[in-house]
């Protein structure tokens, strides 16, 4: 039996012992064989059958569980789109808590603040906008100029929609809506062929506007149908909407529920950080260690030329902030020579923040990579054309996403984008130099080898710290480490950009940022500090510091100068908690470490305090300048921070 095959009979077996919400941990997986098989038969019956779960059960077995609350709502039923969804999230390790409104009540449901959907708390809404939306308000006979108006009017009365969820959804909250298909028996009542095209560059527009009111710092998202239909998703059935009020097929609910899912995905700020790539067969054409070198291929034939589609791909990915690495089954130093000058591709090995060329476990190797960088091995993407390989790799590296590749090349990019593992809310400036930052970090790491003693190699750095409130332009990137944070994240909370936002606005919050620089190169926002104010002290709400400048004592730093500028503004105290990840578990002692006591032990959360008598200095290898309100910036040596 195949693996699909396997996969939906242990799903059904599971479920009918009733022993599937104690197995919810094993669904991803079991999930991820039939996504790898393209059934997407099979994954709409599994969401079916999850959909029947009790949420509860699965919280009472499991109660770490990541859930999501999601309201669904729109023009008409869709009522299909709640077990489609259910599955989409479980292949994510999500657990969906979710609210179905009536059909066709979304105006009456978004503009209420006391209706069941702002009752239900969703982080996320969908508004789904059927083929139907703008033509059941069009009566014949009409113009296109006619359509273009009343679709101006829903795209209004959408805006005023958005404002109300921004208003009455919890905070932070996103509402999602999504452009419109035209529909051909819509477009093709026209007789005229200069009418035809003028509907549709009417009906472009109106899609365009939708698009444009995308703004994650207002909590709106706006999903591109588009590209599904274009994909051959037929986007309506005209006998259910006859019959039963259902006007988006089954195919474009799925489909929508999978695009749905990706961006609850990257709301969460779940989305993967590295591209681990295998070489032979998956970057070129070709066996390096029988062809050699210079005959492996990815260009001068129409095969090879698949290969060289793939890595444009990729260059892409990377330009937006992708790492890309490689794990291949070769001897390092023709694996070395390939990389570096071959004519058929721009890529070399100095695209590639870490080459791993052995013959040894490519679960391993993942693993190295992993460490390496700093991050942890769930976040890495694996591709590789080897079913073997991808088996090792899914056993050996849970929570790494497995990307199936086969011997066809030319199908390398829809599959390796098909589940868009590396979407965020929004690319940043950050994001577009990091592949440059980590190899600012290898030289750093050369030189710290190098170096006589640690001390001495911290010394010459000539590391400057600046914390400061953050910039309007920097709010999608402290949003961006809130989310993706895991080992520096004192509390764990995860805060999205229209969050950050609000929090900024109230009167005793500090939202700071903090940046960092030194002789190697400028490393930008590499982490914040979420703090209030009241007549008890201050209070750290969260302090988060990414991964790849630990261990420079900016870290120790920023908490020293917080410390000195509370006591020097007359403040009795500061507060700070420490709440467990899977991820944070060595940060419990940061506060203890520099002179904070036990204020109360909850187990998984320790509240600390610390009344400002003995002062830990700063770090003197760090260079840090504060600035904590709108006053001037001054700078700090070990003591004496700019007030609060």
């Amino acid at each position: 039996m195949s693996a699909r095959g396997e996969a939906q009979q242990e799903l059904r077996a599971l479920y009918d012992r009733g022993a599937l919400a104690g197995a919810y941990p094993a669904v991803p997986q079991l999930l991820a064989r039939l996504e790898e098989a393209a059934d997407d038969d099979a994954l709409d019956r599994a969401g079916r059958l999850l959909a029947r779960l009790n949420p509860a059960d699965v919280l009472a077995a499991h109660p770490g569980t990541h859930v999501v609350h999601i309201a669904v709502t729109g023009r008409s039923t869709t009522a299909g789109l709640v077990p489609a969804l259910t599955g989409r999230l479980a292949r994510h390790g999500l657990l969906l808590i979710p609210y179905a409104a009536g059909s066709g009540g979304y105006v009456q449901e978004l503009a209420d603040p006391a209706s069941g959907l702002y009752a239900h708390r969703p982080s996320i809404t969908l508004c789904v906008l059927d083929p139907l939306t703008v033509w059941d308000r069009v009566r014949p006979p009409w113009q296109p100029y006619e359509v273009a108006l009343e679709a101006e009017r829903q795209r209004l009365l959408l805006a005023e929609l958005a404002r109300a969820h921004a208003a009455h959804g919890p905070p932070g909250a996103t509402l999602v809506l999504n452009t419109v298909p035209l529909l051909r028996r819509f477009a093709h009542q026209l007789t005229g062929h200069a009418q035809r095209a003028e509907l549709g560059a009417c009906w472009r527009e109106f899609n365009a506007d939708l698009l444009r009111m995308n703004d994650p710092g207002a909590g709106v998202a706006v999903l591109d149908l588009e590209p599904l239909t274009s994909a051959g998703v037929r986007a309506d059935d005209p006998r259910l909407g006859a019959y039963a009020d259902a006007h988006c097929t089954a195919e474009l609910l799925a489909a929508y529920a999978r695009e749905a899912a990706h961006l609850v995905r990257a709301e969460r700020g779940d989305a993967k950080k590295c591209l681990v790539l295998d070489l032979d067969g998956t970057l070129w054409d070709g066996v390096l260690a029988e062809d050699g070198p210079e005959r492996v291929r990815a260009a001068h034939s129409l095969r090879a030329g698949a290969f060289g589609h793939f890595r444009r791909t990729l260059e892409q990915l990377a330009s937006q902030g992708v790492l890309l690495a490689v794990c291949s089954k070769n001897d390092p130093e023709p694996v070395a020579r390939a990389l570096a000058a071959h004519p058929d591709w721009p890529l070399s090995s100095d695209d590639f923040v870490a080459v791993v060329a052995d013959w040894g476990s490519k679960a391993e190797g993942i693993r190295t990579i992993a460490s390496r960088l700093g991050i942890t091995p769930s976040a890495v993407v694996f591709a590789d054309d080897s079913t073997f390989e991808r088996e090792v790799v899914r056993a050996g590296v849970p929570g790494a996403a497995v990307v199936p590749l086969d011997g066809e090349p030319a199908h390398h990019a829809e599959r390796l984008l098909a589940d868009s593992w590396f979407l965020v809310p929004s690319v940043t400036e950050e994001d577009r130099g990091r592949a440059a930052r980590y190899r600012e970090r290898e030289r750093r790491d050369r030189g710290r080898a190098g170096a006589t003693d640690y001390r001495s190699f911290l010394s010459g750095l000539g590391i400057e710290v600046d914390v400061g409130p953050a910039a309007g332009h920097e709010t999608a990137r402290i949003a961006q480490l809130s989310l993706r944070t895991n080992r520096f994240n004192l509390t764990g909370e995860r805060l999205s950009g229209a969050q950050i936002r609000c929090l900024g606005k109230e009167p005793d919050a500090l939202v700071l940022a903090v940046r960092a620089a030194d002789r190697f190169g400028d490393d930008g926002v590499v982490g914040v500090v979420l703090a209030r104010r009241d007549a008890a002290g201050l209070h750290l709400e969260n302090m988060v510091v990414s991964c790849r400048v630990l261990g420079r004592g900016i870290e120790d730093a920023v908490l020293a100068g917080l410390l000195h500028a509370a006591r020097d503004d007359g403040l009795p105290a500061v507060h700070a908690t420490w709440r467990r990840t899977p991820a944070n578990e060595a940060q419990a002692a940061f506060c203890p470490a520099h002179g904070f006591e036990t204020a109360d032990d909850l187990g998984d959360e320790i509240r600390y305090r610390h009344g400002l008598r003995h002062l830990p200095p700063v770090p003197v290898h760090v260079r840090l300048r504060l600035r904590l309100g709108h006053q001037q910036a001054q700078e700090v040596e070990s003591c004496t921070p700019s007030s609060i």
